[in-house]
């Protein structure tokens, strides 16, 4: 990208925000720090991010709340959840909020910054020469503008949600292993990261069933297969 990417970074612990904010701004990162989830709020109204970085534990409006703010008029930008709390059921909670990822503390600055580089890529592939539409089934798939449609009615898709679905349809009719999923558009194959994928896949299936000849199918301790016309 030619302008410096502008993330939104929202944590209460001074010490942490500190270093990390220091470290995001030397890797060229433009970062708008928030220290409440209800300046951050404030903050999403007036101004557009890039990516979201959102600690869970938040005083005056907690992380979870602030996702779900965000979502109500971002459907696309990436959010990255920052947690201390290392029970799947609260990280799988986040996703379906609409999270992309998440990291638990504690972290390291390297891994963060390539989540974040991570998610980046993907976002400046937004924006190609040409605005492909593919048709999968009866839908249309607007991967450049996170679009799925169906008779007259469209679903606004998250920027993992509608990388999933473009990496699934490519692939269509074939088995892909879960670690080539998860290493392709996660980074790397991990057992957390596994169960994002799962939730990601859920989504997917609701939002497919319209279409009864389409099916994400489970190939049993290997992958999935991708069924459709």
């Amino acid at each position: 990208m030619n302008r410096k990417a502008h993330l939104l970074y929202v944590e209460d612990d001074e010490s942490l925000s500190f270093v990390t904010r220091d470290n995001l701004e030397l890797q060229g990162y433009e970062v708008t720090y928030c220290k409440d989830g209800q300046q951050a709020l404030e903050t999403i109204n007036t101004q557009s991010f890039d990516l979201c970085i959102l600690d869970v534990m938040l005083p005056e409006l907690d992380g979870f709340t602030l996702a779900k703010a965000i979502r109500r008029t971002d459907t696309h930008v990436p959010i990255l959840f920052l947690t201390a709390k290392s029970l799947k059921e609260d990280k799988i909670s986040g996703l379906k909020l609409g999270a992309d990822d998440y990291i638990t503390k504690p972290f390291s600055i390297e891994e963060l910054i390539l989540r974040i580089e991570v998610f980046l890529r993907r976002s400046g592939v937004r924006q190609p020469v040409a605005a492909a539409m593919t048709n999968i089934g009866r839908y249309e798939f607007d991967y450049p503008n996170l679009a799925l449609s169906c008779n007259g009615a469209t679903h606004r898709l998250t920027q993992k949600e509608a990388d999933l679905l473009k990496f699934l349809a490519e692939n269509r009719n074939q088995v892909v292993k879960r670690s080539t999923i998860l290493e392709q558009l996660w980074g790397e194959d991990d057992y957390f990261l596994g169960r994002s994928l799962d939730v990601f896949i859920s989504r997917l299936r609701k939002y497919l069933r319209q279409d009864e000849s389409i099916k994400i199918e489970n190939i049993h301790s290997v992958g999935f297969r991708f069924v459709a016309e």
